[in-house]
């Protein structure tokens, strides 16, 4: 069964339909032809807005961790060799301070919705029973209904592909100086592993916490260090409104995590 016939789904489905049709049609008189794709940042921003107190609470758990550093540390010197003990006194650790290493994962769970809605509306030809006029839609001439992918596998679409690149290339670049950023902040509070930011997700969340929390020794925070860059490879599949989406997305979370880690401390 097709995720987007089920009821409540198509219901929320056609909702986020009006909101991006009414949003083109406010945007028709100063974006033109590319009303649709200002529609869909548009939408991406008042989602992000929506977001700030959370962003707030990401970075203050983010100065947690930071005062937490050294005795996680203490605790990796002690039970290194232990791994399950590592893990068990780990959570221990941030039950008694009242943190929680999942804490990087919740703009992701808001925003996976929110996407899931953008890529379905600029993706399927009818929506709960309807014709989708939003297929039409284009941004510099780009169907938005296209991936880059596809506009590059069909042969048909130079202009998709030179748009669907230039998207790409912004996104690559943006999780670039994400992850560098991480690794300062890291490097800042002494932490090991460093945090990686932005995954293929919608916005650049960070979710080495919590899988830091699940193999404390480091390991996975190496191995996940360049995770960031699959957003890109995530984008070039999905259609352009929903790489549009995780571009606005993406270079909010580095705008947002570059003021906050300035103005909390």
């Amino acid at each position: 069964m097709n995720i987007y016939e089920f009821p409540p789904v198509a219901a929320a489905l056609d909702g986020a339909y009006a909101v991006v049709q009414f949003l083109t049609e406010l945007l028709s008189p100063l974006a033109g032809a590319n009303a649709a794709a200002a529609a869909v940042v548009l939408l991406t921003v008042i989602v992000r807005l929506a977001l700030i107190p959370v962003g707030v609470s990401q970075a203050r758990a983010q100065l947690m961790r930071k005062r937490l550093a050294p005795r996680l540390q203490e605790l990796r010197r002690r039970h290194g060799k232990n791994p399950e003990r590592l893990q068990r006194e780990t959570m221990a650790l941030y039950a008694e301070e009242k943190a929680s290493p999942f804490a990087g994962c919740l703009p992701l769970l808001i925003q996976a919705p929110v996407l899931s809605l953008v890529y379905g509306v600029f993706l399927l030809p009818t929506v709960n029973g309807h014709p989708n006029s939003l297929l039409t839609e284009t941004l510099l001439g780009a169907p938005l209904g296209r991936s880059f992918v596809s506009a590059l596998t069909g042969g048909d679409d130079p202009i998709g592909v030179i748009v669907g690149a230039i998207v790409l290339l912004v996104i690559g670049v943006i999780a670039v100086l994400s992850r560098r950023l991480s690794m300062r902040l890291a490097a800042l509070g002494g932490a090991t592993p460093p945090a990686v930011p932005s995954r293929p997700s919608p916005g650049g969340t960070n979710t080495t916490d919590a899988l830091a929390a699940l193999a404390p020794d480091g390991s996975v925070g190496r191995l996940l260090s360049w995770l960031p860059l699959l957003t890109v490879v995530f984008a070039a599949f999905v259609p352009l409104a929903a790489s549009l989406y995780l571009l606005v997305s993406t270079s909010w979370t580095l705008g947002e995590r570059t003021v906050l880690s300035r103005l909390i401390r």
